[in-house]
């Protein structure tokens, strides 16, 4: 029996194991499956010049969808002029409206002043009260005109939407940046909370952020101490850096003007390098099922192994790997 090059391609896939993610020409999305998460949604939203959102959100998809069964969508910066990924432009991620059937949003962005309409969908998911993960450079996620209609939402209206909904906005570099690294000291009055269950070991080669004036109810979970050097067994720098330590995740409640109240969790530790560690993993995956009523289905030995191959990119400006697609970040 004779086949074309067609038929040929319709038996390979036929015997191709189905995939649990596919992508459109703008974004990545994992489907759901059994386990905890089951039926649940999640859109993690990257956008930022220097720490590789691109590249570390798309692992945590993987993670929570093949290990636990979460749908996941993974949105992007995209250039409009050839669909590439690209951190640098600030005004264009396609795929707001994925929001609207969210159950969780994890974002990682910087300085974005996107349209009315997407900025519209952000304000209606959080007005609703729904729980957000912000990473790193989220606490100064937007960076939007003071004639703008989302202006409140810009790092620079009063803190905006990093201190109204994570608790803190854009302070400083407290540790030096590309010198000092981060050591995670676990708060002892909150050892036994859901979203440290396991976690004894977080170290990363970005440095502490400045974090002043957290609210009353926030609740800090994990310090960063500043080491003395871009190493795990660096010491901590003696004196007033590490006196007092800054948070570098905590959990608040929030609740915008007009909105009902939800629960944030912020990590300032997280570029996509600092997710080689294992525990700074495990923070970002506990958290997602505490803040989606899961708490009970934590384990000290929760899967947050990676999946395929993830080599990230060191931090910085404008080291992006230019001309890809989304499709050349899912795990392979």
């Amino acid at each position: 029996m004779k086949f074309n090059r067609f038929g040929l391609a319709l038996i390979a896939l036929m015997l191709t194991p189905f995939s649990m993610m596919y992508a459109d020409e703008t974004m990545l999305t994992y489907d759901g499956g059994e386990g905890p998460g089951e039926g649940k949604h999640i859109v993690l939203i990257s956008g930022d010049e220097e720490y590789r959102s691109e590249e570390a959100l798309p692992m945590l998809a993987d993670i929570l969808s093949q290990h636990h069964g979460f749908e996941c969508t993974v949105l992007f910066s995209i250039n409009p002029e050839d669909g590439t990924v690209d951190p640098n432009n600030q005004k264009n991620i396609p795929g707001i409206e994925k929001l609207k059937s969210a159950d969780l949003c994890i974002i990682m962005t910087r300085f974005r002043n996107l349209p009315d309409e997407d900025m519209q969908v952000i304000d209606e998911y959080l007005k609703a009260g729904k729980p957000i993960i912000g990473i790193r450079t989220s606490t100064h996620a937007f960076n939007i005109p003071k004639d703008a209609k989302y202006n409140s939402y810009s790092f620079n209206a009063q803190g905006g939407f990093g201190k109204k909904v994570l608790g803190e906005t854009w302070v400083n570099h407290h540790g030096k940046h590309k010198g000092e690294s981060t050591r995670g000291v676990i708060n002892e009055q909150q050892k036994n909370n859901p979203i440290l269950c396991g976690v004894d070991d977080v170290w990363g080669p970005t440095d502490v952020y400045g974090v002043r004036n957290l609210p009353e109810d926030a609740t800090v979970l994990v310090y960063g101490a500043v080491l003395e050097g871009m190493k795990p067994e660096d010491k901590p720098v003696a004196g007033k850096k590490n006196d007092p330590m800054m948070p570098i995740v905590w959990t608040m409640p929030y609740q915008l003007e007009g909105g009902k109240e939800g629960t944030s969790v912020c990590s300032t530790f997280g570029s996509a390098i600092d997710y080689l560690n294992e525990d700074g993993r495990r923070i970002v995956v506990n958290a997602v099922f505490d803040l989606l009523g899961l708490e009970d289905k934590i384990t000290p030995n929760l899967d947050v192994s990676i999946i395929g191959d993830y080599d990230p990119s060191f931090y910085g400006f404008n080291s992006f790997k230019k001309g890809l697609k989304p499709t050349d970040f899912q795990a392979k």
